[in-house]
């Protein structure tokens, strides 16, 4: 078996892609993972592809014109999730695709269009919870920072969605784990960029900031709560506890959680599902 390997960028993966098609070594002798491999096999061969812009403009160009823009959208949308098969995933159903056309991606009697449309579903529902859950801090007066720790790259998912909530405000919103960014110019379009560690640190900071906003939504969450209608079942269901770590209600001097990071310590919420 051959892996050719990549990191989980999209313009790495589409060269991965393109080098694993080209290479002639038959589809079911190959397999696309995203780095870090977290195991390496002894007797197979690996291959590491880095990011080629001719390469990802060949691959881009084929997909639209040979089977649809809409497909290839679906295909880009699948490339933010953190699935381990994600990369090869989006291998097999271009095959699919490539045979079959645009309504390939709806044959679920194959497996891996299957497991495709899992991947997405899971990965929508990461989109919409961080579309509710995301909390600004003020910062310098007119600039709102957000913070949030997701599975998977969605961050540049979340810009369209708070450009079109927020379109005449300073803001950015950073993905703490990919150390990516987008950023919203007042009445402009937002970007996405790639923090470097000075940047990254600095930005960390920003989240200390307690403004009157952060004061007022604590105040607010904490006297609208009834202790006698508290169930925290459902709220685990519609609030999933690894989303929690940059909620400022829930943070440890909130009120009406002190007794829960008492019993389970401060980093009780952090990284569970």
């Amino acid at each position: 078996m051959t892996y050719y390997t990549c990191e989980a960028t999209l313009e790495a993966m589409l060269s991965c892609i393109y080098d694993a098609w080209i290479s002639r070594k038959g589809h079911q002798n190959i397999c696309l993972l995203l780095e870090p491999i977290s195991q390496y096999t002894m007797f197979d061969e690996y291959i590491h592809v880095d990011a080629d812009l001719n390469k990802v403009s060949k691959v881009m160009d084929a997909v639209n014109m040979k089977i649809s823009p809409q497909f290839y959208s679906a295909l880009v949308y699948t490339s933010m999730a953190y699935e381990e098969d994600t990369l090869d995933n989006i291998y097999r159903c271009m095959i699919l695709g490539f045979a079959y056309g645009p309504q390939a991606l709806n044959m679920v009697q194959y497996k891996d269009i299957m497991r495709n449309q899992i991947i997405r579903k899971r990965l929508g529902r990461e989109v919409n919870h961080f579309q509710e859950f995301l909390r600004f801090h003020q910062v310098d007066g007119d600039v709102y920072v957000a913070h949030f720790e997701p599975k998977s790259r969605i961050v540049v998912a979340l810009g369209p969605v708070f450009e079109d909530r927020m379109p005449s405000e300073h803001w950015v919103i950073i993905d703490d784990v990919h150390r990516e960014a987008v950023i919203h110019p007042k009445d402009q379009h937002f970007y996405l960029q790639k923090l470097n560690d000075d940047e990254f640190e600095r930005l960390l900071e920003t989240e200390k900031i307690n403004d009157e906003f952060t004061t007022l939504w604590k105040t607010f969450f904490d006297s609208v709560a009834i202790e006698e209608r508290k169930n925290e079942k459902c709220q685990r269901n519609l609030y999933p506890i690894w989303t929690r770590k940059h909620a400022v209600e829930l943070a440890p001097d909130s009120i009406k959680n002190k007794h829960f990071y008492r019993k389970h310590g401060e980093n009780a919420y952090y990284g569970q599902d």
